[in-house]
């Protein structure tokens, strides 16, 4: 199946602009006018908003605290380090920035099998690519159509292709490399994460084409979403600057949701709004705290746990 119903969010409480990540990621920028303690209190308050809006939909949320253990300040982005599967295999992720390296935690790996109540199989650790300088950030890297079982994925300084098809190996999926770029001061450089440009749901995908400028790899990506017929919702390059792509189709009680910021709501035109209802609710909140310092938005701040329950046995 796409999509859960069962989440997994990390509230802040180190969060600020990450000067680790701010080499490679082009959306993040600083919040001069505010204090390090009012920018921690908009974010929690956008977090928790997520939270409340998601939950009143029928998503089940569970929602653990950053550790105090460390100075985490992205660990509210917890897709980049962990991924769950229907199987019973989670994936740990290596990650380019060395403070983001601590968010990997083994308490939230025994907390979602022991309290929780999770069959938890295999755990599949790529952290050790680390060590070769080669990174693969979970589902920020992966845009995964599990469905159909491809990984699709923008090559970066965040993103290996060696990591990719070791990730392809382990979790029998085919891997699609490309190439997403992004206008910054004048020069195309690549997008930090797959997820900023791309969604896929159960059955669309909203992307940005015009950043793939290699156009045989864009025909190659379009070619391979066409053959599992997937609706193409094409977005503009200022509409993924607005983390247009950064959504997230999720299961509610009444049927499926399109989780996203009001940022990405709004740069939305009617027409791909219309495109996208039939596919599910449009869920959308303020996470501009978030998206400025962090330079990530809704999709980045959920980790899908795709785990299954265990069975009582007597």
């Amino acid at each position: 199946m796409q999509s859960t119903q069962s989440v997994l969010m990390i509230r802040p409480v180190s969060f600020r602009m990450n000067e680790e990540t701010a080499e490679n990621n082009h959306y993040q920028s600083e919040m001069v006018d505010s204090s390090a303690e009012e920018i921690l209190d908009l974010a929690q308050n956008e977090f928790d908003a997520l939270v409340e809006a998601l939950t009143s939909k029928g998503v089940r949320v569970l929602v653990i605290d950053e550790s105090s253990d460390h100075i985490t300040p992205d660990a509210l982005f917890p897709n980049n380090w962990i991924s769950t599967h229907a199987d019973g295999k989670i994936g740990l992720y290596p990650m380019f920035a060395k403070n983001r390296r601590l968010e990997r935690r083994e308490d939230i790996l025994l907390d979602l099998e022991h309290l929780h109540g999770y069959s938890v199989q295999d755990v599949l650790d790529f952290s050790e690519f680390e060590e070769h300088q080669k990174f693969l950030e979970g589902t920020g890297s992966l845009v995964l159509d599990r469905n159909h079982g491809k990984a699709y994925a923008a090559l970066s300084p965040r993103t290996d292709r060696g990591a990719l098809g070791h990730f392809c190996s382990e979790f029998e999926m085919e891997g699609i490399a490309f190439t997403a770029l992004q206008s910054v001061n004048g020069e195309r450089v690549p997008i930090y994460h797959t997820n900023v440009m791309m969604s896929i749901g159960t059955k669309f995908v909203a992307i940005c084409l015009d950043s793939i400028d290699d156009l045989e790899e864009r025909q190659m990506v379009v070619d391979s979403l066409k053959e599992d017929g997937l609706q193409i919702i094409a977005l503009t390059e200022d509409q993924i600057n607005h983390f247009a792509g950064n959504m997230l189709e999720l299961r509610g009680s009444d049927g499926p949701i399109i989780a996203m910021s009001s940022a990405a709501f709004r740069a939305l035109t009617d027409e791909q709004k219309n495109e996208l209802k039939p596919f599910g609710e449009l869920v959308h909140v303020n996470l501009s705290t978030i998206e400025t310092c962090g330079g990530g938005s809704a999709r980045c701040m959920i980790a899908e746990i795709h785990l299954p329950k265990e069975v009582a046995t007597h």
